[in-house]
């Protein structure tokens, strides 16, 4: 299948947050084509969180109508920000999701915007996704993320740290030290800061210094008293990485109040001690954020792991996309740093304090049990259990797992035993992202020391894990394991791992897929699904993929894998059809859809005729929607939900009714994204399974539609809001429900 041509990347600018002293000043909305307006008694303003759809100049918003991608993404990170807000939640669970919404506003900037404003400056002529110039798209985007900047930090003084404080949990401002505290922080900053800092004058002779991507920064501004009249010095302080930015104050104090001080104000508080013979007039923080995307033209690349390497050394220097500075700075430093990162004052927040508020996660390290969700281990109760005899029970029946719920000790277990067992000929691997100190990693390097063949295919363009992907494919290498990087113009995003094993006088292969990483560490906290088989028409169909993927397949053919980029689109388009020529034939119909994102145009047009054939369609969208579900005519039979909650929701499966014969489910690694579709080497697997299947259905999808308490349900007008709890019944939680279920698993098996 032809590659479609690459969507432009969208990203956003800078708004300024809510300040404790004074209000800031959004720039307006811009107006768009929207949906039709409902009737007057359904009426309802545009919330913040609102994503709203646009529709094509030509055609008719009935005909085609979607929502902004960016709108619809900053609308999910609104929704992260309300777990924030929301006093249902223990108090440090609350830090935490605030701190995650800074943490995807950083990634959204580094990308998102990040392409935009490149758009903008190349002069792009070619509009975007709906029509609209990238100027105005970040126009957009500008006024709805300096709402919700507003919100983080309206959430954070005046909701959080007031909880804190009443907890025990005190963070202090430096006019806020008492002469005692004042007192332990200077001897802190004298004895653990002072060493490590390097003032950098700007003058004549000293160039403006190259800093970091989110790297915090001083900007101080000093006085010579013996000329007075002299025009005020302008140094920086680049605040090194390994300094905490959350401090204890006097941790050896007893006591059961705990303070905090953040690094900036001390050193705000005594960087004078940096410039002797001078007055310290002013000092404030600020930090940069760096266009991050790497660009690397695959197929002129000889080496793609040195040319990686070499675009991660300029990733630091990447064009700045925005500052966020403390406010008060004066005019003249702002106007400094802004034409020095050569950057647009649209880009730039004053901020009162503090900066990045993703170092606020270090509180959840506090041990104030109390604050925190009630501790839950994933269960290690399968079928696996039993790791000795992991091959037996695989020839028996296929084994579904459900992360973080299931334990991901039998994926590690399945390669380890892999590894080892000297039955097991050669182990073939993907590898997308993966924990700092993997056993997966070491699985392979123990297997292929021991003489087995193994194969690993390591994504080494894997967003922000390039550098650790570098690192595992060189000890992969040394190691003797043949390390393979894919296709080029394509991640690989699949996860598969598959065993060939001697039985007898037979070789027999045993495979996971999944639709998450293999990393340990995020499986505690994703929800995703693990399925072991050793079913000969899948097994056979995985190695056929790890040949064309290491050697060479111009078209390979699949009969019961979807596998992007090469049949993926193609059948979700036809299940979709064929779903929609039932119901145009009055025959039951329905899909129900699990995904992270769903933006490909053609399939959301897909699911629009069905849905105008009368097929009712469930979709649940953790994340981006670009689907308008509700409207008359056009998708009136369509629901849209996103769960937001404890774990991050990133599980994906399908299910197609299929009338006169029996349905189709499907798990796998792929959104409905053009990138997923056609960018991506992705692995959607059937469930076929009779009992697996009836957990899909029984299970995760009944439980996640019956949600009440996590999920929010979109509308037509872009707003999402929580689903009304069926009458005389309390808010219901599918996660809650599903730690309940594991736990009594748990105590089955010990029965």
């Amino acid at each position: 299948m032809a590659r479609r041509k690459a969507q432009s990347a969208t990203p956003k600018p800078a708004a300024r947050p809510r300040r404790r002293t004074a209000a800031p000043q959004p720039v307006a909305p811009q107006p768009v084509a929207t949906a039709p307006t409902p009737p007057p008694d359904e009426r309802v303003l545009e919330p913040k969180n609102a994503a709203r759809p646009v529709a094509s100049e030509t055609e008719s918003p009935q005909s085609a109508a979607y929502f902004n991608r960016e709108l619809s993404w900053l609308a999910f990170n609104r929704r992260v920000l309300e777990q924030a807000q929301s006093d249902r939640h223990p108090l440090l669970e609350r830090v935490r999701f605030l701190a995650i919404f800074s943490s995807n506003l950083d990634e959204f900037f580094e990308i998102r915007v990040a392409g935009l404003i490149q758009q903008v400056e190349n002069a792009a002529s070619e509009p975007i996704a709906e029509g609209l110039g990238a100027r105005k798209e970040l126009r957009r985007i500008h006024s709805i993320v300096a709402s919700l900047v507003e919100d983080q930090y309206r959430c954070w003084h005046e909701q959080l740290l007031p909880a804190l404080s009443e907890e025990g949990i005190v963070v202090k401002d430096a006019d806020e030290l008492t002469p005692s505290e004042l007192d332990w922080v200077q001897a802190y900053f004298e004895e653990q800061v002072l060493p490590v800092l390097t003032p950098l004058a700007l003058d004549q002779a000293h160039p403006f210094p190259q800093l970091g991507n989110k790297t915090l920064n001083i900007v101080a501004t000093l006085d010579n008293p013996a000329t007075p009249d002299v025009e005020q010095l302008v140094a920086i302080l680049p605040v090194p990485r390994i300094l905490p930015r959350l401090v204890r104050l006097d941790p050896d104090e007893p006591g059961q109040i705990q303070r905090f001080i953040f690094l900036t104000e001390i050193i705000k508080l005594c960087a004078g001690e940096l410039f002797p013979g001078y007055r310290l007039a002013s000092a404030h923080a600020f930090r940069v954020t760096r266009n991050s995307d790497l660009y690397i033209d695959e197929e002129e690349a000889e080496n793609l792991l040195k040319t990686i390497e070499a675009e991660l050394r300029n990733l630091r220097r990447g064009a700045a996309v925005r500052l966020e500075i403390e406010e008060g700075v004066s005019d003249s430093i702002y106007n400094t740093l802004c034409d020095h990162l050569d950057l647009s004052r649209e880009y730039v927040f004053r901020l009162e304090g503090p900066l990045n508020l993703l170092r606020v996660e270090s509180l959840v390290d506090i041990e104030r049990p109390d604050l925190k969700f009630a501790p839950f281990a994933p269960v290690h109760c399968s079928p696996l259990q039993d790791r000795e005899n992991l091959f037996a029970t695989l020839r028996e029946r296929d084994v579904l797992l459900h992360h973080p719920y299931d334990a991901f000790t039998p994926v590690v277990e399945f390669v380890e035993q892999a590894a080892r067992d000297p039955q097991v000929f050669a182990i073939k691997q993907t590898l997308y992202r993966t924990s700092g100190d993997s056993p997966i990693v070491r699985a392979l390097i123990e297997a292929s020391r021991l003489g087995k063949q193994v194969t690993a295919l390591v994504e080494l363009k894997a967003r922000g894990d390039e550098a650790n992907n570098i690192q595992w494919a060189r000890q992969l290498e040394d190691a003797g394991v043949h390390v393979v990087y894919g296709l080029v113009g394509h991640k690989i995003h699949c996860k598969l791992c598959l065993v060939v094993r001697r039985e007898g006088k037979a070789l027999r292969h045993y495979a996971h897929l999944g639709t998450g990483n293999y990393n340990p560490r995020t499986a505690r906290l994703y929800t995703d699904l693990s399925l072991f088989t050793s079913h000969e028409h899948l097994t056979v169909e995985i190695a056929y993929l790890f040949n064309t993927l290491t050697g060479f397949g111009r078209s390979p053919a699949f009969e019961h894998l979807l596998v992007a980029p090469y049949n993926l689109h193609a059948r979700i388009l036809d299940l979709i059809a064929r779903e929609t020529a039932a119901a145009a034939a009055g025959k039951p119909a329905r899909i129900m859809a699990k995904m992270n994102s769903l933006v490909d145009q053609e399939t959301i047009d897909a699911l629009y005729a069905a849905s105008r054939a009368g097929v009712q369609i469930d979709l649940i969208i953790r994340g981006t929607c670009c689907l308008v579900p509700g409207l008359r005519g056009l998708s009136e039979n369509i629901r849209v939900r996103s769960l937001v909650g404890r774990f991050l929701e990133h599980a994906r499966a399908y299910y197609f009714e299929n009338h006169g014969a029996a349905p189709l489910l499907y798990a796998g690694s792929a959104d409905w994204m053009p990138r997923n579709f056609f960018r991506r080497v992705e692995v959607v697997f059937p469930i076929e399974v009779p009992d697996l299947r009836r957990w899909i259905l029984d299970q995760l999808f009944a439980m996640e539609l019956r949600d009440t308490e996590n999920a929010r349900v979109l509308h037509p007008d872009g707003s999402y809001r929580p689903p009304e709890a069926p009458a005389g019944t309390g808010d219901f939680s599918s996660q809650a429900y599903f730690i309940v279920q594991a736990m009594q698993r748990l105590r089955d098996s010990h029965d």
